[in-house]
């Protein structure tokens, strides 16, 4: 088989596509072949910088959709042939994975292949975000960083099935349309700190309850800034940066929390429920995951540079 590979940490050009001995199946594993890989800002971070797990070398990827191959020993409520998702396994830019059958998730009936492959670490993610770590309710005002990417997408559609309005926060103009097509209320074209003055007029003065912030380290004073007293900053964005912080520097009385999506789906009964949840959402129109960009496995480091451009909106795929 053949994956992406990087022997070294750096920019899009360190990727190679590699020439691998194929994965058996251990106990407790599914031997799955790749259908759809997501592409995804943690990518990007374990390639160029590595930690939490990803020192080089190392297949690249995380998210994905496939197809029951084999089954290890001691695998029950699986079948050859089935198609299943999974939003975190290392080594995702593969052509064949052994995965663990605790991680994966049955893909319904409605939900098609490429979006079984782009929805669940963003869904999942956007689903922990509203409910677990602001639970949003009608009248609640949300800021919502990079609102036409991945993430932001979903999360703003979330936020107004719950009632809630949304503030979207967009680098370039060309994205605001998306951000408005998902849902938001107002879309702030913005690109790096000094927004909070103009969520404190959206909201008459007040700030927002809730800013949703994977923008890394530049936007974080600014985020905080944006919120009412006692709101929530949620920063998602380690990867783009981890900022020093003082406790006495928070102002406002602000909650701050760094929600990790594993902390959603602690168990396989929890995974399953949770990931249900989003594929039911996907299958009642409530939720869309907008793929915008479909890339070869084989050109990953393509899809990489694209990703980083800033350029893209939406979700890109690798696909087999």
């Amino acid at each position: 088989m053949h994956a992406i590979r990087i022997e070294e940490h750096g920019g899009p050009e360190v990727m190679r596509w590699t020439e691998l001995p194929d994965p058996v199946p251990g106990p407790g594993e599914a031997l799955v072949r790749l259908g759809a890989a997501g592409v995804n800002y943690m990518d990007v971070g374990a390639r160029s910088q590595g930690g939490g797990g990803w020192a080089a070398p190392t297949v690249l990827g995380a998210e994905g959709m496939g197809y029951v191959a084999a089954l290890g020993a001691g695998v029950t409520g699986l079948a050859v042939g089935d198609r299943v998702a999974w939003f975190y396994h290392p080594g995702s830019y593969a052509e064949l994975l052994a995965i663990p059958a605790a991680e994966l998730v049955p893909v319904p009936d409605g939900v098609d292949d490429e979006t079984a492959g782009a929805v669940l670490m963003q869904g999942l993610t956007a689903n922990h975000l509203s409910t677990e770590t602001y639970p949003v309710g009608p009248g609640d005002t949300a800021v919502v960083h990079a609102a036409a990417g991945g993430v932001g997408l979903l999360l703003t559609q979330l936020v107004k099935a719950r009632g809630g309005s949304v503030i979207g926060l967009v680098s370039r103009e060309e994205k605001a349309a998306a951000a408005k097509e998902a849902g938001a209320d107002h879309v702030l074209v913005h690109s790096g700190p000094g927004f909070e003055a103009q969520v404190r007029e959206l909201t008459g003065g007040c700030g927002a309850d809730v800013v949703y912030d994977g923008g890394g380290a530049e936007t974080f004073t600014s985020s905080q800034l944006a919120l009412r007293p006692h709101g929530v900053h949620a920063y998602y964005g380690p990867f783009m940066g981890v900022p020093t912080l003082r406790p006495i520097d928070l102002p406002n009385s602000i909650l701050l929390t760094y929600p990790v999506v594993h902390h959603h789906v602690p168990t396989r009964e929890a995974l399953l429920r949770r990931g249900a949840e989003v594929f039911d959402l996907v299958r009642s129109g409530r939720l869309t995951q907008r793929i915008t960009g479909r890339y070869p496995l084989a050109e990953a480091a393509r899809a990489h540079a694209d990703l980083e451009s800033r350029r893209t909106t939406g979700k890109l795929l690798l696909l087999p």
